[in-house]
C-alpha cells in the first residue's frame, strides 16, 4: 500500500517517547517501539503488499539502535514524502530527575557522567531534530499534556477526540460487567414485561424502546443522566483516559436496558462521541432476539 503514512517519534531519552507511543496507538497507528532504522525498508516493503490494511504507523527511533541508528538517514529517504518526525526533548535537569524518578538508566550510561551523557545524544541527535517536522519541549508538561499534543498535531476529526465509548446493556441477574467505569441501576423505570404483548420482544424492537422512551420517569432520568456525562466526559478526557465503558443494568438485561443503551449511543455520537453499543444480557437466554422463546425480563 504505498499510501501508507509514518511518523517517526524520535528525541532524547526520558522526554515522553513512550507516552507519545501510546497517544499514537489511541489514534489508530499501528505501533513499533525501537525499530533498526535498516529494518524500515524492508517493512515498508510489507506494507506495500495489495493485501495490506495498515494505512497509518508510528515508529519509536532512537539511540538505543546502538550502531544501527548512524543508517537512519539513508533510511528515511526510502519513505520520503510519507513521514513526519515527531522530535522530543527537555533540559538536562528534568530529563535527570525524571531517570531518578523512574530509577532508569541512560541507554549510553556507561559512557561517562550524566551531564556527559547528555550531550553526547544530543549530538548524535541533532541531524534528526534538524529534520524533524515537530519539535516538542516536554520539560513542563505531565504526560496527559504531551498526549493532548500529539492529538492536536496528529489527529484528524473524530480520531483524538475521545474516550472512544462502549456502552453496555446487561442484566443484574447475570451479573455487572467487570469492566464497566460507570454503572446505572434503571430497574426502577417501567417495566415492558408487565405488557403481554411487549413482553416477548426486547429493547431493539421500536415498540419497546418506544414504551420506554416515552415514560416521563424515563426522559427525567436521561436528561440528568446526559447532564452527567456532559460533566464527566471533558474531565476524563482531559486526564487521558481514552476508553469508558458505561453500563446500563435492568433485571435480565433485555427491555430497559437495551432501550436505554441504544438511546444513550445515538445521544453520545451526537457529541461527537466515537461510541459502541453492545447488548451482554439479550442472548443470556435461550431463543433468538424478539422471538416468543426469547425468555423475559422479570421485575
Amino acid at each position: 500500500m504505498d499510501t501508507v503514512k509514518f511518523v517517526i517519534i524520535t528525541g532524547l531519552s526520558g522526554a515522553g517517547k513512550s507516552v507519545a507511543l501510546r497517544a499514537m496507538e489511541d489514534l489508530g497507528y499501528f505501533c513499533i517501539d525501537n525499530l533498526p532504522p535498516d529494518l524500515i525498508p524492508r517493512f515498508a516493503q510489507l506494507l506495500a503488499a495489495p493485501e495490506n490494511l495498515v494505512d497509518r504507523v508510528a515508529l519509536v527511533i532512537d539511540v538505543r539502535g546502538g550502531a544501527f541508528f548512524d543508517r537512519i538517514r539513508e533510511a528515511l529517504k526510502e519513505i520520503e514524502g510519507r513521514v513526519a518526525v515527531l522530535f522530543l526533548e527537555a533540559d538536562d535537569s528534568t530529563l535527570i530527575r525524571r531517570f531518578k524518578e523512574t530509577r532508569r538508566s541512560h541507554p549510553l550510561g556507561s559512557q561517562g557522567s550524566i551531564g556527559d551523557v547528555l550531550d553526547r545524544e544530543r549530538s548524535l541527535l541533532t541531524g534528526l531534530r534538524r529534520r524533524a517536522d515537530h519539535v516538542v519541549d516536554t520539560s513542563e508538561m505531565q504526560p496527559t499534556d504531551l498526549r493532548n499534543r500529539v492529538f492536536q498535531v496528529f489527529g484528524d476529526g473524530e480520531r483524538g477526540v475521545g474516550p472512544y465509548v462502549s456502552v453496555v446493556s446487561f442484566g443484574f441477574k447475570h451479573g455487572i460487567p467487570s469492566d464497566a467505569d460507570l454503572v446505572f441501576d434503571v430497574r426502577f423505570l417501567p417495566n415492558p414485561h408487565y405488557d403481554e404483548d411487549l413482553r416477548p420482544l426486547t429493547g431493539l424492537n421500536a415498540r419497546v424502546r418506544d414504551f420506554v422512551a416515552s415514560s416521563p420517569l424515563t426522559q427525567e432520568f436521561f436528561a440528568r443522566l446526559m447532564d452527567l456525562l456532559d460533566f464527566l466526559v471533558p474531565h476524563y478526557r482531559a486526564e487521558g483516559k481514552t476508553q469508558l465503558v458505561i453500563a446500563i443494568g435492568c433485571t435480565g438485561g433485555r427491555h430497559r436496558s437495551v432501550a436505554l443503551a441504544g438511546m444513550l449511543g445515538d445521544e453520545l455520537r451526537d457529541r461527537s462521541l466515537s461510541v459502541t453499543v453492545e447488548h451482554r444480557g439479550i442472548d443470556a437466554v435461550a431463543g433468538a432476539p424478539d422471538s416468543p422463546e426469547a425468555g423475559e425480563d422479570g421485575p
